[in-house]
């Protein structure tokens, strides 16, 4: 085990990623899994947080199996060795596509409760996951980043298999991973306590990171701040 849960791989990570506090960049989370990994690095760099959307695209009759990912602002990334391999139709291919946009936005809805996506316009941008195992859904949070306008990408993630970085391609300007085991099963083997990150924890995280109202209120002359 290198890592007690996603929040103490998150400071780990944090402290790998000092070089860039003082620069202007956000840092966006996975859901749900990364996104408690993200919050200590969006707090020990002083930065803001938001969540990076993606959905993973499952073969319809073998749902274990990946296909691609989609993600906000209409990004998609195929594997189409997976998809000749498991003979799946365009039809059937635009079927589930269409249901996991859906469902994207939706979740968009719930985590941002209204709020707009941070703006990422001329900016680095840090994308956060508990862990790398496919890549296809760290490739497409890397695409959205750089569709929306950010000029670094920063890949940063606690665990990922042995060259793992030959699955990202160019889409991040900068890959990090403390951990890259040659003997790799699954992203939760590196973790004690790998628990299912709930819609609710998501929130909380997001919201500890919003920008605090400065308050208004004057202080009589001769009176003491409380």
């Amino acid at each position: 085990m290198f890592f007690t849960d996603r929040r103490d791989a998150g400071r780990q990570l944090a402290a790998r990623l000092k070089h860039l506090k003082g620069a202007d960049v956000v840092v966006l989370g996975l859901p749900r899994g990364g996104v408690p990994v993200a919050a200590e690095v969006a707090r020990a760099l002083g930065a803001p947080l938001d969540v990076c959307l993606v959905r993973k695209l499952r073969v319809p009759f073998q749902p274990e199996l990946g296909m691609g990912a989609i993600g906000e602002g209409g990004v998609r990334v195929i594997n189409d060795e997976v998809v000749r391999a498991a003979r799946v139709t365009p039809d059937e291919l635009a079927q589930v596509e269409a249901r996991e946009r859906e469902a994207l936005e939706a979740r968009a809805r719930h985590y941002r409760g209204g709020r707009e996506p941070a703006p990422l316009t001329g900016r680095t941008v840090v994308v956060v996951d508990d862990g790398v195992a496919t890549g296809s859904t760290a490739r497409a949070a890397c695409q959205i980043a750089r569709a929306r306008g950010a000029v670094r990408i920063v890949l940063a993630v606690p665990v990922a298999p042995h060259g793992w970085t030959a699955r990202l391609g160019g889409d991040a300007d900068e890959l990090l991973c403390m951990h890259t085991p040659w003997t790799f099963y699954a992203i939760g083997q590196s973790y004690a306590d790998f628990s299912q990150t709930d819609d609710d924890e998501v929130v909380a995280c997001l919201e500890e990171r919003l920008p605090r109202p400065v308050s208004t209120r004057r202080t009589p002359p001769g009176h003491a701040v409380p």
